[in-house]
């Protein structure tokens, strides 16, 4: 298993649009990745990011409602391996299976499970049923036998389920991918009523050439245009020279580097606070009295800015309350913990001992392996 795992960490693909953040994997036989529609619903293009992939906007392509696949455009994806794709019908009740992705943001997550159905139907359409933990942000990821072959695609689970997870089997991928090839370089889409593919060359202005119905294709979706608060917190990344599409984690939620830190910028709506931390590194395992020391002298010196520990992370925080955010005042900020959040992380790493965070941003993070 630990050999799969090393090949998939390079297939694996983080997804995040302005409404949530999920899973891919690439398949170089068809120089796509591949996902879930609901991961990408509503976008033309999302930000896509993996161990030898450089952050980037990948267009959306082809989506499938009905059987919740996407498949998406990338560019420089030449270094990225081949993984092979099963067959449903290998699948048995007992297999160990290996669930991957991106659960909770984090950058690579592998969990070992047991087929317990192979046939789970709902909405006409059969599912496998297994314990691999899936949780939000596996969506989309692939489900792999122990030949380290794609048998399937992480959907959805069971809420309070205690490790109940879904995945569509590979026979219905194998079938989507071929017939999208059959359409090479159209956007197209699954019609939901009569499933036939549906492409730009073919639809009957917004509607099924075969059957009628009502359809969307993924490059004529509306745009996100973030209104309030949001807008205000985009106009100021983009003055601040960050590219705010790339940035989007989620719903009110950006991330961006600066230098060798992280920050990460949310925004709740409900209490009307905007917070910006830079995870900057983690705590020594000796010698930490001198950094604490250094910490707290500069939570002491610092205007709008603060130092705090939750776990073993170190943080450099901004708090903000909307009500008094404006361009000039806000973009001064910001700049502010930017710019320190760069300086900061070497001093504590070179001068007090502190551990790189992201030394390996594809550090992995096994359950049950």
């Amino acid at each position: 298993m630990k050999e799969i795992i090393e090949i998939y960490r390079e297939v694996v693909i983080q997804i995040a649009t302005p409404y949530s953040t999920g899973t891919g994997f690439y398949l170089s036989e068809a120089n796509l990745i591949v996902t879930n529609e609901h991961i990408v619903r509503d976008n033309r293009q999302v930000a896509v990011e993996g161990c030898k992939l450089e952050k980037q906007l990948a267009q959306v392509v082809f989506i499938d409602q009905r059987y919740d696949l996407a498949f998406l455009a990338v560019d420089n994806s030449d270094d990225l391996p081949t993984v092979p794709l099963g067959t449903s019908s290998l699948v048995k009740e007992g297999d160990p299976i290996l669930a991957i992705g991106h659960p909770y943001g984090f950058k690579y997550s592998a969990t070992q499970g047991i087929v317990s159905n192979t046939l789970h139907e709902k909405n006409d359409i059969n599912y496998i049923q297994h314990d691999a933990a899936l949780n939000p942000g596996n969506s989309g990821g692939p489900l792999v036998n122990t030949k380290g072959e794609v048998v399937g695609v992480n959907t959805f689970i069971v809420r309070d389920g205690n490790s109940i997870g879904f995945s569509l089997p590979v026979s219905y991928l194998h079938e989507a991918l071929k017939e999208f090839s059959k359409f090479p370089g159209e956007i197209g889409t699954r019609c939901f009523s009569c499933s036939n593919l549906v492409t730009e060359k073919n639809i009957d202005n917004g509607y099924c050439p075969h059957c009628g119905a009502k359809i969307t294709l993924p490059n004529a979706v509306e745009d996100y245009e973030p209104v309030g608060v949001p807008k205000t917190i985009e106009e100021m990344l983009e003055r601040t020279g960050h590219p705010v599409k790339l940035s989007r984690r989620g719903l009110n939620i950006w991330e961006i580097q600066q230098g060798s830190a992280r920050i990460s910028i949310a925004y709740y709506e409900k209490n009307g606070l905007i917070t910006g931390d830079a995870y900057l590194c983690l705590l020594p395992k000796e010698k930490i009295k001198p950094l604490y020391e250094y910490i707290l002298r500069q939570n002491y010196e610092m205007e709008g800015l603060s130092f705090s520990i939750r776990g073993q992370d170190i943080i450099l925080s901004l708090l903000i309350y909307d009500r008094y955010l404006n361009i000039d005042t806000g973009l001064h900020l910001f700049n502010h913990l930017f710019a320190k959040a760069d300086f900061y992380d070497n001093i504590l790493v070179e001068q007090y001992g502190a551990l790189w965070k992201y030394e390996d941003d594809n550090s992995q993070e096994d359950e049950g392996v």
